[in-house]
């Protein structure tokens, strides 16, 4: 390949990747063409999308961005996932696809640009980003609740007990 067509290549893998935080390694070898494509649809039904890059073109291309530490790991067969919105339920959905065909190899990820990088089943584990909004929601409603309950039962306590002095009084 000729250096201006690589300098081309590094510089539209620089800006397609513009922005991108967060990704995800595999080695696709062995994998038959209907097996990708499935693998691809998956993907694209969490929002991520799949790509074979050159390593050395992607080390290149990611030196100055939040996705360095992950070019430098880049070595043999590899394609890269990114997500548009979680890359965590990306990697549930990797890891799933890999329990069903055991010839896709999970490699490394990085999540939010941090330099350590974890491995694609690790960052599967963790939760995303709804699943927490929902926790602290959970945690914001639960005391609250507690606090209406406590209110409200001093005054059903004393509307039971009126009720009673009626129906005593009634009968």
């Amino acid at each position: 390949m000729s250096k201006p067509l690589k300098n081309m290549l590094t510089s539209y893998l620089r800006d397609r990747y513009a922005g991108v935080d967060s990704a995800c390694v595999v080695d696709l070898t062995g994998l038959d063409v209907k097996s990708t494509e499935k693998l691809r649809n998956e993907l694209r039904q969490k929002g991520g999308r799949l790509e074979v890059v050159r390593n050395r073109l992607a080390r290149h291309a990611f030196a100055d961005s939040p996705l360095k530490a992950l070019g430098e790991s880049l070595t043999g067969p590899s394609a890269l996932v990114i997500a548009e919105d979680s890359i965590i339920d990306v990697a549930k959905a990797l890891v799933a696809f890999a329990k069903e065909s055991k010839k896709l190899v999970l490699k490394e990820a990085i999540l939010d640009g941090d330099p350590g990088l974890i491995s694609v089943a690790a960052l599967s584990t963790m939760k995303s980003r709804v699943e927490i909004i929902g926790d602290i929601a959970a945690l914001i409603w639960g005391p609250g609740r507690r606090v209406a309950g406590a209110i409200a039962s001093p005054q059903g306590k004393i509307a039971g007990c009126i009720k009673a002095i009626a129906d005593k009084e009634a009968a």
